[in-house]
């Protein structure tokens, strides 16, 4: 199913207004579309969803996480430090209009701003949206460098000379956690290989 009709299909119980649920979709696209997103895109989402995927039946509340997956990155902007803050603030309005429960609205909004951080969380279905975020840090060494080639294009705003060492700050914060992933599944698919990448990575920085 591609991401169009799994969104509308998340939409879909909570309300028989189509016109939303596509305008809803457009923004979405719209967004994660935009020119300077070269890893923080559709396909992103797509990869979250797969690995997601595999580990389903271990998520209580699949309908939030799905909402958390396609609003985590909706507000993107590489200068930014308020990006989750802000992606948070349109799903609540977004969810809203859809007249989704606004309690589990307050857990995908705690959802999307656990993505800033990455810390392990006392919700299991968080730690599974934090691994699957992660999940292209675990991938083979070329997949890998294809996502650090991209991240630096969508920060191209900025000289290496700025660039290098906060990117450094950034995989030594991943590698001082106690583990970069949260849940035994993700661990054990990905934590070596991660380290291992990220490990390169700095000497090449």
């Amino acid at each position: 199913m591609n991401l169009q009709n799994q969104f509308e299909a998340l939409c879909s119980p909570f309300t028989e207004n189509k016109p939303l649920i596509y305008s809803l979709w457009n923004e979405i696209e719209t967004r994660y579309s935009e020119k300077g997103r070269h890893y923080h895109d559709l396909l992103h989402l797509e990869n979250m969803f797969k690995e997601l995927e595999d580990v389903k039946g271990n998520i209580s509340d699949y309908t939030a996480i799905s909402f958390s997956v396609f609003y985590h990155d909706v507000i993107y902007d590489a200068s930014s430090k308020s990006n989750e803050e802000k992606s948070a603030a349109k799903a609540e309005k977004r969810l809203s209009e859809l007249q989704f429960n606004k309690d589990r609205i307050s857990i995908i909004l705690k959802q999307i701003l656990a993505t800033k951080a990455h810390q392990r969380s006392d919700d299991g279905d968080t730690n599974y949206l934090l691994d699957a975020d992660l999940s292209v840090l675990g991938k083979d060494f070329k997949t890998y460098s294809e996502y650090t080639h991209n991240i630096r294009k969508e920060y191209s705003i900025y000289p290496d000379f700025l660039y290098k060492p906060g990117r450094r700050k950034v995989l030594k914060h991943f590698l001082e956690l106690e583990s970069i992933f949260k849940t035994e599944y993700f661990k054990e698919k990905y934590e070596a290989q991660a380290k291992e990448n990220i490990a390169a990575e700095l000497q090449l920085l």
